[in-house]
C-alpha cells in the first residue's frame, strides 16, 4: 500500500468546498483545512504510488479552486 501526503492552495474561500470534494474522492482518507503556506493537507492511498499520481493528475488537479498541489511520498 503507498501512501502520499498532498498540501493544496485553493481560491480565497473555496477551502471548505474543496475540503469536501477532496473528502468524497476515492483514495482521499483524510482531507482537512490547514493554516500556514497551504490551505489543505490531505492523505492518498492507493495500491502503489503510480495509481496516487495519476488520480492526482486527472482526478485532484481539476477540483475547482484548488490551484496549486505538493505531494509529499511517504516512505515508511
Amino acid at each position: 500500500m503507498a501512501s502520499v501526503y498532498l498540501l493544496a492552495n485553493t481560491l480565497p474561500g473555496k477551502e471548505k468546498s474543496t475540503r469536501d470534494t477532496l473528502r468524497g474522492t476515492n483514495g482521499v482518507e483524510r482531507a482537512d483545512i490547514i493554516t500556514g503556506q497551504y490551505d489543505i493537507a490531505a492523505v492518498l492511498e492507493a495500491k502503489d504510488t503510480n495509481t496516487i499520481f495519476n488520480k492526482i493528475l486527472k482526478d485532484i488537479r481539476k477540483i475547482k479552486g484548488i490551484t496549486r498541489t505538493e505531494t509529499f511520498v511517504s516512505v515508511e
